[in-house]
């Protein structure tokens, strides 16, 4: 069993619109990233590259979803009527 630093809430992470990714600020400077590619893979913990540091990112699985032609979607797309 992996021993998190913390919980945080996808809400309280920062979205990198460029590279796809959120970002939380790690204590040794740095920042706990995590994919957004990830979050649609199911994964939950966002990594320090610098330190060994890890975070357990709390958000709901069904807003990462993957649409039938294995694109990615979620809640914040815009739907087309």
């Amino acid at each position: 069993m992996a021993s998190f630093y913390d919980e945080i809430e996808i809400e309280d992470l920062e979205f990198d619109e460029a590279n796809k990714l959120y970002h939380y600020p790690c204590p040794c400077g740095d920042r706990f990233e995590i994919t957004e590619e990830e979050l649609f893979d199911g994964e939950d913990i966002a990594r320090c590259p610098s330190c060994s540091l890890i975070i357990r990112v709390i958000y709901e699985p069904e807003d990462f979803q993957r649409d039938d032609d294995g694109g990615t979607i979620s809640l914040s797309d815009p739907i087309s009527v």
